[in-house]
């Protein structure tokens, strides 16, 4: 008797498969939510990291006459995420301009989703963590591009790009790259003088992180992916390209004067 009530408490195959079924669909259901939420989770990471790099800047040109990070230096030893013994060597990424001014790290924290992407050490600008800054219009300036832009010369800074998620499409994936791009390069007579390669890079769902030079940090949608490519990538597949207008190019330039 005993026996058989062991055995009518049992679970049957037809239950533990059901149960089974049950647990499987419940999953599925949680995983877009979860997946949602370890995204979100690293976008807020990205935003701390990129909104940090605004404030060291902004605590760079406190203490130099008001004058921004440059983005490089003349012999391209040295730039704003790390410097190097030989214009060949790796970058160390606790001796840029910038350094002095990210804590006790002395470095540019790594986009947590940015990480996941990059295959090894196979990047030539490792310690940008993922961000590039406009060393075209802030690190430098159309006339010399090695000379950073004055607090006083950024008539707009809550419409004009300090950083934003890079980089840059290879044969093989992505890699770091130090600058975001405008749409076309300046030559020294202040004139738009051709398309460059895109390195915005829009990996939050479709989106990239602008920091601006008030220190707002937004998600903005690409106006455009791909473009010329120099190292056999694939910007499109990557999702690199650019945001905002192109006219005058667009928020990369302090001087733009449309919406």
């Amino acid at each position: 008797m005993l026996l058989q009530r062991c055995r009518k408490s049992g679970f049957t195959l037809i239950e533990l498969l059901v149960v089974m079924a049950v647990i499987a669909i419940m999953g599925a259901l949680l995983m877009p939510t979860v997946t949602s939420t370890m995204d979100s989770a690293k976008a807020a990471k990205s935003t701390s990291n990129i909104q940090q790099l605004v404030i060291a800047n902004l605590a760079y040109a406190a203490e130099n006459d008001g004058y921004f990070c440059p983005a490089q230096s003349a012999n391209n030893r040295i730039r704003w995420h790390g410097a190097r013994s030989s214009s060949t060597g790796p970058f160390d990424p606790t001796k840029g301009y910038l350094s002095p001014y990210l804590g006790n790290e002395g470095r540019v924290k790594m986009c947590p989703l940015f990480s996941e992407m990059l295959g090894g050490s196979s990047s030539f600008e490792e310690g940008t963590g993922g961000y590039g800054y406009n060393a075209t219009y802030i690190g430098g300036t159309p006339s010399n591009w090695g000379s950073p832009s004055c607090i006083s010369r950024v008539p707009h800074p809550s419409k004009t790009v300090m950083f934003t998620t890079t980089a840059f499409a290879k044969s093989k994936g992505v890699q770091e790259y130090p600058y975001s791009e405008p749409y076309e390069w300046v030559d020294p007579n202040n004139n738009l003088s051709g398309a460059l390669q895109p390195s915005v890079h829009f990996r939050f769902r479709g989106k990239a992180l602008v920091a601006w030079c008030d220190g707002r940090v937004s998600q903005e949608l690409p106006s455009k992916l791909g473009g010329t490519e120099y190292y056999g990538g694939d910007s499109v597949r990557e999702k690199i390209g650019w945001f905002g207008p192109s006219e005058q190019n667009g928020y990369w330039n302090p001087d733009y004067t449309g919406p």
